[in-house]
């Protein structure tokens, strides 16, 4: 089965794709409205050694409906999307969200409650 995931941070780097997926990855530049980026501290050693920090980028819903997150789409298989899922920290949960150009995508945000995802996963 065909996922997209929309990715802002780390999993656009080609050594994290090639870390976690074995290969890099084609994607496609979207964005994501009425969001901002904040950081997180991560902890798992393996996500830190695959992105050589401790120190991610996070998606949280913003006051204004303008804010924009750029980022990129990636068309994964399942498998893809289980080892993406192994790559993130618990501080992330995966939801899906509408993107500007209509596609709805996977993201990781936030994993405390967000009351601004547009999410029927």
């Amino acid at each position: 089965m065909s996922n997209l995931l929309f990715s802002y941070g780390t999993l656009q780097r080609v050594a994290v794709q090639k870390a976690t997926f074995g290969r890099r990855l084609p994607g496609v530049a979207d964005a994501v409205i009425g969001h901002v980026l904040s950081e997180v501290r991560v902890t798992d050693p393996a996500v830190i050694a695959a992105s050589g920090s401790d120190v991610h980028p996070m998606l949280l819903p913003s006051a204004d409906p303008d804010a924009v997150v750029e980022g990129t789409v990636f068309e994964l298989d399942d498998d893809d999307l289980a080892a993406a899922d192994a790559y993130e920290d618990d501080a992330y949960t995966r939801s899906r969200y509408t993107l500007r150009s209509g596609r709805r995508a996977w993201i990781y945000a936030l994993a405390t409650a967000n009351p601004h995802r547009n999410d029927d996963s």
